[in-house]
């Protein structure tokens, strides 16, 4: 990626509060709202990715997943939410941190089991050639060459299928 030189001027400071909540959702389970502070202040194609995120009461905050090339941290302002990471739960409460290193293969996702919104802080990469497998759904999302594609991992093919080998 070439950077222009205004892209490499100091960029002043964004406040959350002159952020917009933005929403992410599907059906009744997931949901969560977010203001994404890097894109506000850098742009989209930065290389790190760090939002305040709200998480209401019986909530998913995304299908449970991991990543193959991007590593999260995760870091609870207040509330209480369970972290599903694998087969464990973790109850996390104010001041309580987690990190889900790259390749690490136990799928993560944060549930609101309480009763009042839950406020946290998620920094991640932003990998554009990234791979990333929902754990609950055997799909793999496959960002690659500018594209964004989720495959069904059931529907396996042997090496050489497709190909002409005469």
């Amino acid at each position: 990626m070439i950077v222009s030189s205004e892209e490499k001027s100091p960029r002043k400071p964004v406040s959350e509060r002159d952020v917009a909540w933005e929403e992410f959702s599907e059906g009744t389970r997931f949901g969560v709202r977010f203001r994404h502070l890097t894109i506000s202040a850098v742009g989209e194609g930065y290389h790190v990715g760090f939002a305040v995120e709200e998480l209401a009461p019986g909530k998913q905050s995304v299908p449970a997943h991991y990543h193959m090339l991007e590593e999260e941290h995760v870091y609870i302002l207040e509330g209480e939410l369970t972290l599903r990471l694998g087969d464990e739960r973790h109850r996390m409460t104010r001041g309580d941190y987690a990190c889900f290193p790259a390749g690490q293969r136990a799928g993560h996702c944060l549930i609101n089991e309480g009763d009042k919104v839950c406020r946290y802080i998620i920094v991640g990469e932003r990998n554009p050639n990234e791979i990333a497998v929902y754990t609950d759904s055997n799909k793999v999302l496959v960002r690659a060459l500018g594209r964004r594609d989720i495959f069904d991992r059931a529907a396996r093919r042997d090496y050489w299928d497709g190909e002409k080998t005469t």
